[in-house]
């Protein structure tokens, strides 16, 4: 199962601005500040997660080359989806979008997040909140300062990626020792109703049971890497850009269609 995971950069509600823009074509306020395909195979003892960064300079499927978080704003989830599938040569079966207050919600809901920290930084905005080395308890406005900042790092936004990633591996930490019984199936299931935009073969009690079943996965076992880049750029309109690399990027396409996930992401993931 493929399942793109898109983190909306909306102060407002995504959900109502993604529905607004595939019902009348206009752009909406909202980027993906995370844009995640995670592969999760059949027998859910582990996730692949691939994290594409954000200002990738890539042709966007209708509407031209552009970084790749703007089809959220162009085209909704739908033209998210068809982006990344041609990128990638693969199709997408699942899409979940958390905006900002659904992602401090389902951090708080859990009762915050441990992360460990490996590289410790300030925020550089909002509560610019302090992250020491080591393991760090957070709430959701830690953890969504923790997850969008950039400007701290040399590398900016591929440490920014990395974070997201250790996040992740954190949250399915939290998730296998918190999804044990009906009542908290339940609360996952009223939580996706309100907070997560899915797609239409999905709902919040689909969900709820696929959360339920990686409880199976090991967190230390599961794999993320960045999809290949080549390096930073400047568009011909003076944008600040990601350039793909697109014989890496075929690599783990090939790897995606063959089903030699796991020993692309042993020699490349983390």
């Amino acid at each position: 199962m493929n399942i793109l995971v898109i983190g909306s950069d909306s102060r407002a509600n995504a959900r109502e601005q993604n529905n607004q823009t595939i019902t009348t074509g206009q752009s909406s306020d909202q980027r993906s500040d995370c844009l995640m395909l995670v592969h999760v195979p059949a027998d859910r003892h582990t996730i692949y997660g691939i994290s594409i960064m954000r200002d990738n300079w890539v042709n966007i499927p209708g509407y031209g080359a552009s970084k790749i978080n703007a089809s959220l704003e162009v085209g909704g989830i739908p033209l998210v989806v068809r982006t990344v599938e041609s990128l990638l040569g693969t199709h997408i079966d699942h899409t979940v979008m958390l905006d900002f207050q659904g992602f401090k919600t389902l951090t708080d809901g859990l009762g915050g997040i441990d992360v460990n920290v490996t590289l410790p930084f300030t925020a550089s905005f909002e509560t610019h909140h302090v992250f020491p080395a080591g393991v760090n308890h957070l709430d959701g406005q830690a953890a969504l300062e923790f997850v969008r900042e950039r400007y701290s790092f040399v590398d900016g936004d591929y440490q920014r990626v990395r974070n997201q990633q250790t996040f992740l591996r954190a949250l399915l930490t939290k998730l296998r020792g918190g999804i044990q019984t009906p009542a908290a199936v339940l609360g996952l299931v009223n939580f996706a109703a309100n907070y997560l935009t899915v797609d239409q073969g999905y709902d919040p009690a689909s969900v709820a049971i696929l959360a339920y079943g990686l409880r199976t996965v090991d967190p230390g076992a599961s794999v993320f890497f960045t999809l290949p880049t080549a390096g930073t750029g400047t568009s011909s309109d003076g944008q600040s850009i990601v350039l793909p690399d697109y014989a890496g990027i075929g690599e783990v396409a090939a790897a995606l269609r063959d089903g030699t996930l796991p020993e692309y992401a042993a020699a490349h993931g983390y």
